[in-house]
């Protein structure tokens, strides 16, 4: 059974950063995108970033672009994929939600999914 599990979300001021973290595991993922996503209150999905396994493919929203880094770990038999956020901004407030599947923007691409993690930003 495929498990994908994110964790690292929390409360943050402006201006701060976090660090969210993935765990996915149960089958291969070296051909699959690891990517991360994001849904405000009362918004659709929006993608946030992907990377593919050889660590240079990868993928952002442009709006986030020198602000978030994605990352990815396959060492192991559990892939780790991480989403640093820099510079945190109130509209960065949203669940996010760690996904593998194709390389797109589009979530519909993606099979698995976390239960997601919640990022609060606020002063």
């Amino acid at each position: 059974q495929v498990y994908v599990v994110e964790s690292g979300g929390g409360a943050a001021q402006p201006g701060d950063s976090l660090r969210l973290s993935c765990t996915a595991s149960g089958r291969t993922f070296e051909n699959y995108a690891l990517g991360w996503f994001r849904q405000a209150p009362g918004k659709e999905r929006e993608f946030v970033a992907y990377a593919m396994r050889d660590g240079n493919t990868t993928d952002y929203q442009d709006s986030l672009k020198g602000r978030f880094t994605i990352s990815r770990d396959d060492a192991k038999s559990s892939v780790m994929v991480y989403l640093q956020m820099n510079s945190l901004k109130p509209e960065d407030t949203a669940v996010y939600y760690c996904a593998a599947g194709s390389a797109s923007r589009l979530p519909q691409h993606y099979k698995y999914w976390g239960q997601g993690t919640q990022v609060t930003v606020s002063s």
